[in-house]
């Protein structure tokens, strides 16, 4: 894990991630019940190093979230202008269906806004990951149009 800053949040600690994480990342994104909405596909070692470790950095930052000190996710969020842009996060089987998901995505909100001042921050979760569309919408995320297999949701962060 990477000594930079840190996100903390109520129930999670978001830590960028380094070279150090490959072989744990590497792991997950290998695991199909990780990756079922995250391009369907188990990714290979190379990709993982080249796509999650820190490397896509300004543009992309990304983050190993942690429960209880324990790594239990990925998230990362990527900028398409200085004012808005996209998060993404994925957790592991085990971590699902205990309110980690939420929390990740306020911390994140919460640095996006506060410290990046932006306004407007969308995710694309498919739609038929119930969950998925559940926790976005519990981290105040709403539904703006949908494509295909996929929504288009967005939080406004101007209050």
């Amino acid at each position: 894990m990477a000594d930079g800053f840190a996100l903390e949040g109520a129930l999670t600690r978001l830590v960028p991630t380094s070279e150090d994480d490959l072989d744990l990342l590497a792991s997950w994104f290998a695991t199909p019940d990780f990756v079922e909405y995250w391009g369907g596909a188990p990714k290979p070692r190379e990709e993982v190093a080249e796509k999650y470790l820190g490397r896509r950095r300004p543009r992309v930052e990304s983050f190993l979230v942690l429960a209880h000190g324990t790594p239990v996710g990925y998230a990362q969020y990527w900028h398409a202008d200085t004012a808005e842009g996209g998060i993404d996060m994925v957790l592991t089987a085990q971590a699902r269906g205990r309110g980690l998901g939420p929390d990740a995505a306020r911390t994140l909100l919460s640095h996006l806004r506060g410290n990046l001042g932006w306004r407007r921050v969308t995710v694309d979760p498919a739609r038929d990951n119930l969950r998925a569309v559940r926790a976005w919408q519990k981290a105040g995320f709403r539904q703006v149009s949908c494509e295909g297999e996929t929504l288009l949701m967005e939080r406004r962060l101007t209050e």
